[in-house]
């Protein structure tokens, strides 16, 4: 029996890294999906098995190529997921399913650019609650740095500061502040996560050398980022460092969160919860609500209390 990590998955060709750094090919047999299928386990999930999954596998000899047969998937540590794309299908109740992007991960790097394509403040909060549903530690890049006309990138930085989280301003093109970042991800497993165009590739080549991903440009006629990873894919780059680099998005919505647990993920939220009259308070409209009246002391930063709103709403019951 082998063990190895799961590197990419490409329809029904699961590709797994072995412990001696070489990739097999390998395939999921009837009798693993049968026992972690969602009929019988009653999951919502879309993904038996992932990217970044440890997994046992044995060997099997076909013509000319050994070929893996996936025996075991170890139980995850965590895993980063969102809600699965509509063309994906449904769950009970016509429910979205949910879409697991990378397993086994120590940070979670969220990659944004202050233009083309513009920061989008509610795409980085909606990622913040999946790194906080997911008890992942976040990390926030505003890439093109270079473009920020307007200095507008330190009013980021500090709102997001205040709250707790660590913000890099760097720019690939210009080399500022790209070896500050390589500092900080010098040991552990890593997954790069943001919306199409906005650099993603191009820093993670300049990270590390040698891995020539594919980058994009942005579209004319849309101004967002043009598709150029198309699915996850972890690289290991040495015996303490792994990357797991994934497909831009354009809109993303958390999976697995109700209404009245949504406010525990703003953090900022969480010294004014108990404070609330009601216990099941949503912090929308009941009466004696702490976290309002705290963002009406400015104690919560309007625009955050925006993107709880916006999200609060999109949440399926």
């Amino acid at each position: 029996m082998q063990e190895g990590r799961v590197t990419r998955i490409e329809s029904k060709d699961i590709y797994v890294i072995s412990n001696d750094g070489s990739e097999i090919r390998c395939v999921l047999p009837g009798k693993i999906k049968n026992k972690y299928s969602l009929k019988k386990n009653k999951l919502n999930t879309l993904d038996i098995v992932a990217v970044g999954d440890f997994v046992k596998y044995s060997l099997k000899t076909s013509g000319n190529e050994t070929v893996g047969i996936i025996e075991e998937i170890a139980e995850r540590n965590n895993y980063v997921s969102r809600k699965a794309p509509k063309i994906r299908g449904r769950g009970e109740k016509g429910k979205r399913l949910e879409q697991i992007v990378a397993a086994n991960v120590d940070k979670l790097i969220i990659v944004t650019s202050i233009a083309n394509p513009p920061f989008n403040n509610r795409f980085v909060d909606r990622m913040l609650v999946i790194a906080e549903s997911s008890e992942i530690e976040p990390l926030i890049i505003i890439n093109k740095i270079d473009l920020d006309e307007n200095n507008t990138s330190n009013k980021w930085k500090s709102l997001y500061e205040s709250i707790g989280y660590k913000i890099l301003e760097i720019s690939v093109k210009e080399k500022l502040n790209v070896d500050l970042l390589q500092s900080k991800i010098q040991e552990g497993k890593f997954v790069f996560w943001g919306q199409s165009g906005v650099g993603k590739s191009s820093l993670l080549n300049h990270l590390f050398p040698g891995l020539n991903l594919k980058t994009g440009e942005i579209s004319d006629y849309s101004k967002k980022g043009k598709h150029t990873t198309v699915t996850a894919k972890l690289i290991q780059i040495n015996s303490k460092v792994s990357v797991i680099d994934t497909p831009g998005i354009r809109e993303i919505e958390p999976y697995g969160i109700s209404k009245n647990d949504l406010g525990h993920y703003f953090i900022e939220f969480l010294p004014f919860i108990s404070d609330c009259k009601f216990n099941t308070c949503t912090h929308f409209h009941e009466p004696g609500c702490a976290v309002r009246t705290a963002v009406e002391q400015k104690k919560i930063h309007k625009e955050r209390y925006q993107s709880y709103l916006n999200l609060l709403q999109s949440i399926e019951e």
